[in-house]
């Protein structure tokens, strides 16, 4: 120290003088404001600070003393650094020293302090400021999409109401702030649906719904936050239509399938009725079968009225007044006819048309007894004061005007007039009877029975007896030498008039119209004659309650039911059937009508039950097909031709019916080929028809006798053109009679060849059969026999028909010079014949009398009155087409019966 001139203890007195200047410089502490308020956005790291990060000294510009160094923060474990931009202006900022989640923390709270850069460059002597607190919000990003809070949404109504909110549905959003958070808006994504929805997701129908046209909706709904960011996935809304409880049936169908033969078949087996818990007392249910559009009616055996009357046991000896037209029964012709669906004669009268009944087929004498029935379709009549409409008239056919008896509608009232000669009575007696009933004028059919037994007289009406609510009388006709015209569709008028006309025409439709003299026909031949083959029927009747009351109506076409327990009655109507015991039932449909009253406690009708309309479809079955074979060629000597009882041409010959095996077989059948069924059904008529020329009655018969007939529901006619067999009855019995039928021929010389044609048919020609040939020729090589003259004897067979209808077989191809040169040739082989013949003849005296002592004792047949025993076959089967061809067309001509 002394080398520097300067002594040590002044150096000593320097430094420490320092020292103490040092500690005066940085004398103030660094100063910042009390409170930040910071805001970052998350994600990002910088944070703005209001007021902005700065520190202030008091000791500037004093180098270290004046300036600030750092920023420290303390507390929370704050994810936040300050960093010194600028240390002279004290400048810092706030950042974030990782990611910041506002979903994981929204604020900060912490506390920083500034330091200043001490008294030197080592950072001795350093300074901090006072706490200040730092609050830090956390702004939010709208990263997440709402999210429903049920995967799917179940809600119902009920149809018919209007919903402020029929369900609300929620979803949320994860972001953090209110604005990215909050769900501001809800849609609904599927179209054209009846439902809307509002911003805080009630769900509401903005029309009634109904459970009939749709039972459940599935509404997709989608959501959005107020940021407008739309939900990843929209949320299923299921929403179910409720039906209001209407009191009715429930649990029924509106069309049951019948198949025929199945017997009776239960129309609603699952129906029951829904009252809403309403207090019942009573209740009363009628259902209607409606089959007025089939046939007559309903349903019914389609046989003629013939084969009808004899089927149900009536008596014999009535006369048909429509028949059907043939050359026999020609008067009919004119009629305008309806032969309907089901091979069913209908005569449409339309005010214009009438017929005349021939004489001889007019019964002559009526007796104090006689019944006239007659099926009848009849509706209002035009006009205010409507004229009579005549069913039946047998008036005086000239000269006077008289009615001796009558049948006609007037003012919707059926009247029967009855006038009765002096020679019979000379009294005031009963002449009119009147009678008003509905369903003279309800334009349905019915079936009219008038029984008289004078002086009383009833009425039948669908086999229900009327009495008449008024008789007139009148005295007796004066009898005179004046012929009579019965008429039908109106009255004859021969007298009084200048030109004879018919009168007090009918407008309506008539079938089977009979009179019969001199008996009344029984209430049970009536109910049979009109019985329906189908109606109403109740499955297990022994299973009903004890509590249920029914009863049906006479056609079983309506049943009522009553009871107090609604479980019974629902019991009940589940057994409610259908049944159609026809073979073959009409196809189509029948409609069906249910009305129902409910009563309560106390109060006459508390529930209204809504009718309920259905359908019964009677199925088709398949078509039966008859088939007549045997053999077509029958070679006899002539002795067999000539002899008492001739040759029975059908004696081989077998009559079959069959169908295609399908689902089900409607009648009886066995197995016949594979597929193939025999079915076993009735026939009503066969014909044997004559081809060619007709049968001459002087050397030829075709013939059956009535012994053939016995025990059997047959009758025959024979003629000239052949022989026709009717009658209801088994195709085994048909074939016993016509292996009966006998063919002579006392002159079969002159026969080349007899052929016959034969037809059977099954309900009235709705089905026929094949046309079966049959040829009966002579072995011309046998030993000839002397002929033996059997017009001698009278013959015990069917009676014979005037004026029938001849088959011919013509063959239009044969010129005429051959037809010559076919005659020449057959003249000169009879004249060579004939020749032979006679020199045979001289040695054949003793067999003659031999053939005559040998006579078949079967010629003494009984022709004692024939009895039929009736036994109506019920079998069910149904209907499968139409024939043209109507067995009433009689294409033999013969009438049967």
């Amino acid at each position: 120290m002394e080398m520097l001139g300067v002594p040590f203890a002044l150096v000593w007195v320097v430094l420490g003088l320092s020292c103490i200047l040092a500690g005066k410089v940085n004398k103030h502490k660094p100063w910042i404001e009390t409170s930040y308020h910071g805001v970052i956005t998350e994600n990002m790291d910088t944070v703005l600070l209001d007021p902005p990060l700065v520190a202030l000294d008091k000791d500037a510009p004093v180098p270290y003393a004046g300036e600030i160094c750092a920023f420290k923060i303390h507390g929370q474990e704050a994810p936040f650094e300050a960093v010194v931009l600028n240390r002279t202006s004290g400048e810092g900022v706030l950042r974030a020293k990782g990611p910041v989640d506002c979903e994981t923390q929204k604020e900060y709270t912490f506390i920083i302090q500034a330091y200043d850069c001490g008294a030197e460059a080592s950072g001795a002597s350093w300074k901090k400021s006072h706490k200040a607190v730092v609050h830090i919000q956390v702004d939010d990003v709208n990263e997440f999409s709402p999210v429903f809070r049920e995967p799917m949404y179940h809600a119902s109504a009920m149809e018919g109401k209007i919903y402020d909110s029929i369900l609300q549905v929620e979803a949320w959003d994860q972001d953090c702030s209110p604005q990215y958070s909050q769900i501001c808006n809800y849609d609904i994504v599927t179209s054209n649906t009846p439902f809307a929805i509002d911003r805080n997701g009630n769900i509401r129908n903005t029309e009634r719904l109904s459970y009939d046209k749709k039972q459940r909706y599935k509404v997709m709904v989608t959501a959005f936050d107020c940021g407008q960011k739309r939900a990843t996935e929209s949320v299923a809304v299921h929403i179910d239509v409720k039906p209001v409880c209407k009191p009715g049936w429930q649990g029924w169908n509106k069309q049951v399938d019948y198949e025929p033969g199945t017997g009776s078949k239960q129309l609603f087996p699952k129906m029951h009725l829904e009252t809403c818990d309403g207090p019942l007392s009573a209740v009363r249910a009628m259902v209607e079968l409606q089959t007025s559009h089939i046939g007559k009616g309903c349903d019914r055996e389609t046989y003629s009225e013939k084969s009808m009357q004899k089927l149900c046991g009536a008596a014999s000896g009535s006369t048909d007044l429509l028949p059907a037209p043939s050359i026999s029964t020609n008067w009919t012709a004119s009629l305008l006819t309806d032969s309907g669906r089901d091979s069913d004669l209908i005569f449409n009268f339309d005010g214009r048309q009438a017929a005349n009944v021939p004489e001889q087929v007019v019964p002559q004498n009526l007796t104090d007894q006689f019944t006239i029935a007659t099926w009848m379709k009849h509706g209002p009549s035009p006009g205010l004061r409507a004229e009579k409409e005549t069913l039946l008239c047998n008036s005086d056919k000239t000269e006077m005007n008289r009615h001796h008896y009558s049948l006609y509608v007037h003012n919707c009232r059926l009247v029967f007039l009855l006038r009765r000669d002096f020679t019979q009575v000379d009294t005031f007696r009963p002449a009119e009877f009147h009678w008003k009933l509905e369903q003279i004028c309800d334009k349905e059919w019915h079936y009219y029975v008038i029984n008289v037994e004078f002086p009383a007289v009833t009425l039948f009406v669908d086999g229900v007896t009327y009495e008449p609510y008024l008789v007139t009388d009148d005295w007796p006709i004066h009898p005179s030498s004046i012929d009579t015209q019965l008429t039908v569709g109106a009255c004859w008028q021969g007298g009084e008039v200048s030109t004879p006309r018919f009168t007090q025409f009918f407008r309506g439709s008539l079938s089977g119209l009979t009179i019969r003299p001199g008996r009344i026909e029984t209430q049970k031949v009536i109910s049979c004659l009109q019985a329906c083959k189908e109606g109403l029927d109740i499955h297990s009747l022994e299973s009903l309650g004890k509590d249920i009351k029914f009863h049906f109506n006479p056609a079983q076409s309506v049943l009522v039911m009553e009871g107090e327990d609604l479980e019974s009655v629902n019991t009940a109507m589940a057994k409610v059937s259908y049944i159609n015991s026809r073979q073959f039932p009409t196809a189509g449909l029948r409609q069906l009508h249910i009305t129902t009253t409910v009563q309560c406690f106390g109060e006459d009708i508390c529930i209204s039950i809504p009718d309920i309309k259905a359908l019964v479809m009677v199925l088709p079955p398949s078509e039966p097909r008859i088939t007549i074979a045997g053999s077509d060629q029958l070679v006899r000597p002539a002795a067999d031709l000539r002899g008492s009882m001739g040759v029975a041409p059908f004696k081989e010959l077998r009559i079959t019916s069959t169908v295609t095996k399908g689902d089900g077989v409607p009648f009886s059948a066995v197995v016949k080929l594979p597929g193939v069924l025999e079915a076993m059904h009735n026939l009503d008529y066969c014909d044997v028809l004559v081809i060619g020329e007709e049968l001459n009655p002087e050397q030829e018969s075709l013939e059956i006798h009535h012994s053939s007939l016995m025990g059997k529901h047959l009758d025959a006619t024979n003629s000239t053109s052949g022989i026709s067999i009717y009658g209801v009855d088994s195709m085994a019995h048909y074939e016993e009679a016509l292996r009966q039928v006998r063919y002579r021929n006392w002159r079969p010389a002159t026969l080349s060849n007899r052929r016959f044609r034969l037809t059977c048919s099954e309900l009235n020609g709705r089905y026929t059969s094949n046309e079966f040939n049959l040829e009966v020729s002579l072995v011309h090589n046998a030993a000839p026999v002397e002929h033996v003259n059997h017009m001698a004897v009278q013959s015990q067979y069917m009676r014979s028909v005037h004026h029938p209808l001849m088959v011919h077989s013509v063959n239009s191809h044969i010129s005429a010079a051959t037809v010559v040169v076919v005659i020449c040739i057959a003249a000169l082989v009879c004249i060579v014949v004939l020749g032979i013949y006679r020199l045979h003849s001289t040695h054949q005296d003793s067999s003659k009398s031999e053939e005559d002592g040998a006579k078949d004792p079967e010629m003494d047949w009984d022709d004692s009155t024939l009895t039929i025993t009736v036994n109506p076959m019920e079998v069910r089967g149904h209907y499968t087409k139409e024939f043209p061809e109507k067995a009433y067309s009689r294409s033999s001509g013969m009438a049967r019966g």
